[in-house]
């Protein structure tokens, strides 16, 4: 089968033709340590991605962890690793999307999220451009000045708001928030101003990659309440360091098998494949797919708590009025 025909048989299954913006979306989009499940992203999803997604994507040192990642998880897919079984090259990704790959330009806009202004101006410019009418994914990542950000009130101002903005601007582009890479040098202000992104894009149905979040737990679920960036873990904000979760977990697990090597800027190489995990899930996500089969968090945050039970809720009455509105259409043919 021809990707030509794949695309529309995806279309068709997952039912979009490309991510719908944040101005129209019913419910947020969360990923986070959760969403490392690589091996539970159906291939589907993945083929769905990679025929309807042109990313674009701004960042500096930290936020490479992510294409590190995606690039090092080419081979180990193709490999077998975690016990996947897909063609060669699934996972495949190049700015243009040529031979199949995702569509990702990495680098597409110069500085990170952090450098206001700039970031704001890079992104209306890179979106005007020539030949970016097809982009449909922004994506931006910070490098270490959350925490400012949050001190000097400046967060709403330099990064929130101005992405409101664009969202309106450009409604056909997904804009996907991002936490900031943990500090534990600055780890009160990091966790308040991660916090209130999160808040923030729970309570507007934003998109939301949550960087810190999948470097503060191990693949096996392990919580880390005061980890640096590196993956060092202390005993609290001003105690001793107990060490390092990430080599300790590689330690323990094969190579090539349960973990590979990667480039991963300031970090360790788990880090890096937890985060192309975690990208996979989104890009799959915004592709249309749902999560995984009989998961009780229908709005994809990573809990299951009273808004999936608001949103079971709104399904149920949804589906009641159409059945009431069948048995109305129905009932003059009854009476004949």
């Amino acid at each position: 089968m021809d990707m030509q025909r794949i695309g529309v048989v995806l279309l068709l299954s997952f039912g979009v033709a490309f991510p719908a913006g944040a101005v129209t979306r019913a419910a947020p989009v969360i990923v986070d340590h959760t969403c490392t499940g690589i091996a539970r992203i159906p291939a589907e999803a993945i083929l769905a991605a990679k025929a309807v997604l042109h990313i674009a994507y701004g960042h500096t040192s930290h936020g490479s962890q992510i294409t590190s990642g995606m690039s090092g998880l080419v081979a180990f897919a193709n490999g077998g690793g975690k016990g996947m079984q897909h063609p060669a090259g699934m996972f495949a990704w190049n700015h243009g999307g040529s031979g199949g790959a995702l569509d990702l330009h990495d680098y597409a806009m110069s500085g990170d999220v952090g450098y206001y202004p700039d970031w704001v101006n890079n992104t209306r410019s890179y979106l005007n451009g020539a030949g970016r009418e097809n982009v449909n994914v922004i994506m931006w990542s910070w490098c270490g000045q959350v925490s400012g950000k949050y001190a000097g009130g400046r967060l709403f101002s330099e990064y929130l708001t101005p992405m409101g903005q664009l969202e309106q601007e450009f409604p056909h582009v997904t804009f996907v928030y991002m936490t900031g890479h943990v500090d534990h040098g600055a780890d009160s202000n990091n966790k308040a101003a991660n916090q209130v992104i999160r808040e923030y894009c729970r309570a507007n149905n934003k998109v939301l990659f949550d960087f810190a979040d999948i470097e503060s737990y191990d693949p096996d679920g392990k919580y880390y309440a005061f980890p640096s960036d590196n993956c060092d873990y202390y005993s609290e904000v001003n105690g001793s360091r107990q060490g390092n979760w990430a080599i300790q977990w590689q330690d323990s697990h094969t190579r090539n098998v349960d973990w590979y090597s990667c480039d991963s800027a300031h970090s360790e190489p788990l880090n890096a494949n937890l985060k192309a995990y975690a990208a996979w899930w989104l890009w799959a996500r915004l592709a249309g797919w749902p999560g995984p089969a009989g998961s009780a968090d229908l709005d994809g945050d990573g809990r299951v708590d009273a808004c999936d039970l608001a949103l079971l809720a709104q399904q149920w009455l949804a589906e009641t009025e159409v059945a009431a509105s069948d048995e109305g259409a129905e009932t003059p043919q009854r009476r004949r």
